[in-house]
């Protein structure tokens, strides 16, 4: 029966891909790439030569009805990204809304994805939230920053012009904390640095990161108090209500509406 595989590709090193993914491409009768001529650098590389069609997201919408006419004709069709796994920042999810909904087959072929790869080469302990990558407009961010939970490890994607706005973004949401700044994965120059956030700066940036916030650390007495005792320690220290609402919201990794409601309900 004829399918549509989601097959995920190099990040970096073009000797990640997998066997499965290599026979996947070869038995595909159409080949879905976010560029057709990045995806040709690895196909070529492997001497894959199948019919290649555009699939980003000015065009995903118009190119539903394609696929599922061509799983319905009998024909396989792949799906790959410019770099990692479809779908991750990346078009696809509305593609497989499309198939769930026309019951048509689909499966993915795992295999290379940076937020994981960033994940693990941080050191930080799980459990983590990928976010990707913060939105451009200020109340767009500051309701995807609102969404997390800081409790646990939080990824990011940046891009290059971005990366230090988007520290300095991190560090006003969350506090100091620590966090691992991943470039380049998989490739010559990959690096991975571990700052206080408060510290982070990079001089010069290059090539592609991976921002890894870690969890709030549990190290401040404070958090052991009630909420309301934790800010009113601040305001009897001298602080400002809202102040000292902020800083408790940072002691303990949350958003300051959550602490901000305890003094309103």
């Amino acid at each position: 029966m004829a399918k549509v595989f989601f097959v995920a590709t190099p990040i970096g090193n073009l000797g990640d891909i997998s066997f499965r993914a290599i026979e996947t491409l070869n038995n595909a009768d159409v080949i879905l790439c976010e560029d057709t001529r990045h995806s040709k650098i690895l196909l070529d590389r492997y001497e894959i030569s199948k019919p290649l069609k555009s699939f980003h997201k000015f065009n995903e919408i118009k190119t539903l009805d394609y696929v599922c006419n061509l799983v319905r004709e009998g024909k396989n069709v792949a799906v790959v990204s410019d770099a990692g796994m479809p779908c991750i920042s990346d078009p696809g999810y509305l593609l497989v809304q499309r198939l769930i909904d026309e019951d048509l087959e689909y499966t993915v072929i795992p295999g290379p994805c940076a937020f994981v790869t960033a994940f693990v080469l941080s050191g930080f302990e799980a459990p983590f939230a990928f976010a990707g990558f913060l939105k451009e407009k200020t109340a767009d961010r500051k309701k995807q920053l609102e969404g997390l939970n800081g409790n646990m490890v939080n990824v990011f994607y940046s891009a290059v012009h971005n990366i230090n706005d988007d520290l300095k973004t991190l560090y006003e949401f969350f506090g100091d904390r620590k966090v691992a700044v991943v470039k380049e994965i998989s490739k010559m120059y990959e690096s991975v640095e571990i700052f206080d956030l408060k510290d982070a700066y990079l001089e010069n940036p290059k090539g592609e990161f991976v921002i890894v916030i870690d969890k709030v650390a549990q190290t401040n007495a404070l958090n052991d108090l009630d909420p309301k005792a934790h800010v009113e320690f601040y305001i009897n220290g001298g602080m400002k209500k809202m102040d000292a609402i902020k800083q408790t919201a940072k002691d303990r990794g949350v958003n300051k509406n959550e602490i901000y409601k305890l003094f309103v309900d």
